[in-house]
């Protein structure tokens, strides 16, 4: 299974904007979404003068890509190697930005069966997944796509146990500096995608065994994150 290839939004968007300091379109409304999956809209924010809402399909599409179907491969990017990578180093000097999750899902392997594992905060509170962001246009008649990947780093304590990936959270702190094109410091924020996040923070995170009906994604009720029994102890 990509790393991290599943997620939820339940927040509604009045409670992001109170947490993420940033202003909602009057007219928009995100509805909950308990299975999010590669090629669909997700939200986020980049920087154009401060904190704006986006939508971003998910996949990057990289500004010289023939096709936009290369985004279905592109839609985790490692953080070791994201300054190197012909596909990320643009965007990540100049394009970066951060996305709205309140839950990721990952599969361990128990006794040859794949069980999903639900990590959210013990609050249910939302958290925001480093990205990067690429503008996509082939046809000048047609709309362009903005497109984005989640950046993974190795798994910390917490998580290893599960899949030795995780996405990388980001502390509320450090939003703007990620999010603004100008910040001067690339090595600082790397060092914010490859230092382990802070324990206390991720010891607010729970991870809860759940029914595979989330496996299908075409399954997007509030079944996908009931509790099951586990198999196992996990940890």
């Amino acid at each position: 299974t990509p790393m991290c290839g599943r997620f939820t939004l339940r927040t509604p968007l009045h409670q992001l904007a109170g947490e993420f300091l940033f202003h909602p379109s009057e007219d928009l409304s995100l509805p909950p979404r308990f299975n999010i999956a590669p090629s669909q809209l997700i939200a986020g924010l980049k920087w154009d003068s401060g904190r704006k809402f986006s939508q971003f399909q998910w996949g990057l599409i990289p500004c010289w890509a023939k096709e936009p179907s290369i985004g279905y491969k592109m839609i985790n990017c490692r953080s070791e190697t994201i300054r190197e990578k012909p596909s990320f180093r643009d965007a990540y000097k100049k394009r970066r930005c951060a996305l709205f999750s309140d839950g990721y899902y990952e599969w361990q392997k128990i006794d040859g069966v794949k069980q999903p594992i639900f990590f959210h905060r013990e609050d249910n509170k939302p958290f925001v997944f480093a990205g990067l962001w690429e503008r996509w246009q082939q046809d000048p008649e047609q709309p362009a796509i903005e497109s984005t990947t989640i950046i993974t780093t190795a798994s910390n304590h917490i998580t290893e146990t599960i899949h030795h990936r995780m996405p990388v959270i980001l502390s509320s702190d450090d939003l703007d500096d990620w999010l603004d094109p100008g910040y001067p410091d690339l090595d600082h924020l790397h060092s914010l995608l490859t230092d382990p996040i802070d324990d206390n923070q991720m010891m607010t995170f729970n991870s809860t065994a759940v029914s595979t009906y989330v496996n299908n994604v075409r399954n997007t009720g509030a079944e996908c994150i009931e509790p099951v029994a586990r198999q196992q102890d996990l940890f």
